[in-house]
C-alpha cells in the first residue's frame, strides 16, 4: 500500500510541481500524529447519559444494593437484558459485561443489539462465589 502511495506521489510531483507533494507527502503525517482515542468496548454496549452518573446495582431494581458508580458518558459493555423496575416508563435492565451488576437502561444509551438473559448461556460470573453471597 506504502509503495502504491510512492508511486502515485512522484507521478503528482513530475506533473503538478513541489506543492502537490507537500500535500501529498504531509497527509500520512497528520493520521500518524493524531492523540489516541480510548477503546470502544466490543458490542453491545451503553454509553451512561445522566450527569450525576448511574448506579451499578446488585438486581434489577432501585431497592438493590449499590455495587459501584459509572461515570457521565463511560462506555460500558453489556451482556443481555431483562425487564424489571420500571424507572421513569422504561423497564429495561442491562447485566454488565465485566461483572455481577445491573444498569438502568433509562440513563444509557445502548448500542448494538443486546439479547435477552433467557437467550444468554450462564458464564463464570453467574456462579461465582460472589454472587453466591450476594444471593444469601
Amino acid at each position: 500500500m506504502l509503495k502504491i502511495l510512492e508511486r502515485r506521489a512522484r507521478r503528482i510531483v513530475a506533473g503538478s510541481g513541489a506543492a502537490a507533494a507537500a500535500i501529498v507527502f504531509s497527509t500520512p503525517l497528520l493520521a500518524a500524529a493524531a492523540p489516541p482515542q480510548a477503546p470502544v468496548p466490543v458490542k453491545p454496549y451503553a454509553t451512561v447519559g445522566s450527569l450525576s452518573g448511574l448506579n451499578e446495582r446488585q438486581y434489577p431494581s432501585t431497592d438493590s444494593s449499590v455495587l459501584g458508580i459509572r461515570k457521565y458518558k463511560e462506555q460500558v459493555g453489556l451482556r443481555c437484558k431483562v425487564r424489571a423496575h420500571n424507572i421513569a416508563g422504561n423497564n429495561v435492565w442491562y447485566l454488565l459485561r465485566d461483572k455481577q451488576a445491573w444498569i438502568s437502561a433509562r440513563y444509557a444509551a445502548q448500542t448494538g443489539t443486546v439479547p435477552y438473559c433467557k437467550d444468554v448461556q450462564p458464564t463464570v460470573l453467574t456462579y461465582s462465589q460472589r454472587a453466591a453471597e450476594a444471593k444469601g
